[in-house]
């Protein structure tokens, strides 16, 4: 075995899940403004991309969007050391390697969750990529596949894994199912196996170890931190994500108030000037998607993505995301965390989130 010099990771209470087709750049700075510490990861992005597409369209983000891990997917250790290293230098935070997604697509090119099945083919991958950074290298993966479910076969993973200079493991609690079930099915069907997770920290005390897995609330993030040393969230924190704005406060010990979400939109809407300004084929639509669940459960909520969705596509105007926010109540709109916090202090409770 390659003896590889580890890079301790910085521990994160809370992260913010790598999705495809939703956590793009644009999303990442909408997030970034409701928390300003909770650790990103851009989507996963092949090494093909990289190597041979588009390089700036891929790898570029928001300096704001800081600290920041990018999320690779590839099964060739030269190709993913190249990644790694021209991520380095593109400023990212981390690398890491995706041996989760279960999708079909995926597992044909040989890489993602079926990697499970080869922990000596992650090993190899990995310190090829540790070998060419500075930055840590991190990998997210499952409990298991089918054929290696049993918390032996965990254990194996990881031992083997981590003597390759690995230090963090962000591990969703479910068996991925390779074939049959789709990518969304597979993050609801299996069950959660929270204590295999847990049992791993124990085992494996001087790993950083964070959990994943259908994690929706403050009071469960708070939870599971206790045999954790972080909580990844994902589509909660997607499909509603001012829901999330008092993470900062929670687990971050910071109580700077955060933004009401008219000075979100507000923001947004420079946003998109920006990206018009410095290119006119941008479009509007890739970013005001990401908007649609602002004001979940709000009075004028349903009205607002009606808007949106009837406009933002093939009719947008600088004055779309004002006349949709003009169906939202001024309470919503003006509304922040810490105005919570001070008229109903004794409650912290009323905080968590319910979906």
């Amino acid at each position: 075995m390659i003896e590889i010099g580890a890079k301790i990771p910085k521990p994160y209470p809370v992260s913010l899940a790598p999705m495809m087709d939703w956590t793009d750049r644009h999303f990442r700075y909408l997030f970034r403004m409701i928390s300003k510490h909770t650790f990103l990861y851009t989507e996963m992005i092949h090494t093909g991309a990289i190597l041979h597409g588009d390089r700036k369209r891929f790898l570029s983000y928001n300096p704001e969007e800081l600290p920041l891990a990018i999320q690779l997917g590839g099964d060739n250790p030269k190709a993913l050391a190249e990644c790694s290293k021209i991520s380095e230098d593109y400023g990212y935070s981390e690398v890491n390697l995706n041996v989760g997604c279960p999708s079909d697509r995926v597992r044909e090119g040989n890489f993602g969750a079926c990697l499970m099945e080869t922990p000596e083919k992650v090993a190899e991958l990995v310190a090829a990529m540790d070998a060419s950074v500075s930055i840590p290298v991190t990998v997210k993966c499952r409990i298991g596949i089918p054929g290696k479910e049993s918390f032996e076969d965990l254990c194996r993973f990881i031992e083997t894994v981590k003597e390759a200079g690995v230090r963090r493991f962000i591990i969703h609690a479910r068996i991925a199912i390779l074939g049959g079930l789709s990518p969304a099915q597979n993050r609801q069907i299996p069950p959660l196996r929270y204590t295999d997770v847990e049992l791993i920290k124990k085992t494996f005390p001087d790993l950083v170890v964070e959990i994943n897995g259908g994690i929706r609330t403050y009071e469960e993030i708070k939870e599971r931190l206790k045999k954790n040393d972080g909580v990844m969230i994902g589509r909660a924190a997607y499909e509603t994500p001012y829901l999330f704005s008092e993470l900062d406060s929670l687990f971050f010990q910071d109580d700077t108030s955060s933004l009401s979400r008219r000075e979100i939109l507000n923001r947004m809407q420079d946003y998109i000037d920006r990206l018009l300004l410095n290119d006119t084929n941008a479009k509007p639509h890739f970013v005001l998607k990401h908007l649609l669940g602002l004001f979940h459960a709000e009075k004028g909520a349903r009205s607002y993505r009606r808007i949106l969705t009837e406009k933002m596509f093939s009719h947008y105007s600088r004055d779309l995301l004002k006349n949709a926010a003009q169906e939202i109540p001024d309470f919503a709109l003006d509304f922040i965390p810490s105005q919570k916090r001070t008229s109903n202090s004794e409650n912290l409770e009323s905080t968590i989130v319910s979906l």
